[in-house]
């Protein structure tokens, strides 16, 4: 797929002849069957809520690291989240210990926000790249073990001592990898945008993700991140499909202010809400969205999860 095709509607970005097109809606009608989009297997949970609008979810680390395991999934749910990210659980007594606290607390562990920046994928020295893949690896097997449905992965990052083109290329062999465990164990693996310097347009993120023509590999948006360099509903409209899971912070600044930016609570920065929110109805989404932001004690809690009610009224 072609990064100068133009851009629809729909978030597509490339012309199909009638073959292709017949093509495409094989391989995509295959595609829905093995990520469970009508309500089983990778995002079986996730669907029988999906009429019901998008979800409240928090991250594990912004809960009181003062509380029990227990009290902490509580809390979350106390407060108005319906799902946790957790971070990345190598071992599997300590992953099934998570899993079994948000299962007492009644709330699900719906990703695991692995990251993957120390080594990266894109390393240039082989072993550390090989060491990044094993640690995506046990990432992903601490997922299945907490019940999460996706894997937050930053591919890489360019810098002086990687070019851009490696970088992609370098990824993209290791990411077709880590496919056939994803696959296996039922784990979507959720490519970021953030600020590595790497897929900085959204018509490059959408053909980084198509190219591996797997439904094990998709987009997981982060609101806040583009906002230095882009509109954020410019990017959910043509991201589309893809994302399938979403981050939501708030950002001071906007494109051409380079520096002069920062990150601030949410519905105190230079987001357009509404036009973010009309977006994601446009595209169909459904599924979780995740504060990124700093932790703090309940009644903090309290006042995130009411901006992100406010936010999804808007």
């Amino acid at each position: 797929m072609s990064a100068d095709n133009n851009s629809s509607s729909d978030g597509s970005i490339s012309r199909l002849t009638r073959r292709e097109f017949l093509q495409e809606v094989s391989s995509t009608a295959l595609a829905l069957g093995a990520v469970g989009l009508a309500g089983t297997s990778a995002f079986g949970k996730e669907n029988k809520m999906a009429n019901d609008g998008p979800k409240k979810g928090v991250l594990y680390d912004m809960l009181p690291s003062k509380l029990s395991m227990e009290d902490r999934f509580k809390l979350a749910k106390d407060v108005g989240f319906d799902g946790v990210e957790a971070p990345p659980i190598s071992d599997p007594n300590d992953a099934e210990k998570m899993r079994t606290a948000a299962e007492t607390a009644g709330i699900p562990i719906h990703s695991v926000i692995y990251g993957g920046w120390d080594p990266t994928l894109s390393d240039p020295d082989p072993a550390k790249a090989e060491q990044s893949l094993k640690n995506a690896e046990a990432a992903l097997n601490g997922a299945k073990i907490m019940g999460a449905e996706t894997m937050l992965l930053v591919p890489g990052v360019v810098n002086a001592q990687t070019r851009y083109v490696d970088c992609y290329n370098r990824t993209q062999k290791h990411v077709h990898k880590l496919i056939p465990l994803a696959e296996k164990l039922g784990i979507v693996i959720c490519i970021e945008e953030v600020w590595n310097n790497f897929l900085m347009s959204p018509l490059e993120y959408c053909r980084y993700i198509d190219e591996f023509k797997s439904p094990w590999v998709q987009a997981y948006f982060d609101v806040g991140n583009v906002v230095r360099f882009a509109w954020p509903q410019d990017w959910i409209l043509t991201v589309a499909k893809r994302i399938k899971k979403v981050h939501l912070k708030d950002f001071k600044g906007g494109p051409g202010l380079w520096g002069d930016g920062h990150f601030c609570p949410l519905l105190e920065g230079s987001i357009d809400w509404h036009a973010v929110r009309e977006a994601f109805h446009t595209i169909g989404y459904n599924s979780f969205m995740t504060t990124e932001l700093q932790g703090g004690d309940e009644a903090y809690l309290r006042d995130v999860s009411s901006r992100v009610d406010k936010i999804l009224a808007s």
